[in-house]
């Protein structure tokens, strides 16, 4: 069971889905978006379930990123601009093209954006250094004697 349900999905789009088809697609993207969350947070020695119950991040927060993700692709694929460059119609000596840049088709068009992810994954303690660099020699040598 995903944070986010189709019918979040319905809200965000404006529209429910055409069949029952489509909303089990729906549903399925849901959970395409969820496993890839839950494979981030144990790359990055986390579990999802217990950071929201922490707080870090909330379900809220889980369900927005899930929901902006697929209504991204429903948008896409209703705009028709998944995979779609050009297209060329000729009739006898003349021709027309229509070039419109769409989504590549080879991309993940379930991709969850870096802003999305730093919306979901709790700000870390430390940066590269968890202790501050400093140089202090072990011996100051002859000036110890004075």
């Amino acid at each position: 069971m995903t944070y986010a349900s189709v019918d979040d999905i319905v809200v965000e789009v404006g529209r429910p889905a055409d069949s029952p088809e489509q909303a089990a697609q729906w549903q399925s993207w849901l959970e395409t978006v969820e496993r890839s969350i839950r494979r981030r947070f144990k790359q990055s020695g986390m579990e999802l379930d217990e950071q929201v119950q922490q707080g870090e991040p909330t379900p809220n927060e889980v369900i927005d990123v899930e929901v902006s993700v697929v209504a991204r692709r429903i948008r896409w694929e209703s705009q028709g601009l998944v995979g779609l460059t050009s297209i060329t119609t000729s009739v006898d000596d003349a021709s027309r093209t229509e070039r419109r840049d769409g989504v590549d088709v080879s991309a993940d068009l379930l991709a969850i954006t870096d802003a999305e992810w730093a919306a979901l994954l709790p700000e870390s303690a430390g940066g590269a250094f968890p202790t501050r660099l400093a140089y202090e020699p072990d011996n100051r040598g002859w000036r110890d004697l004075w």
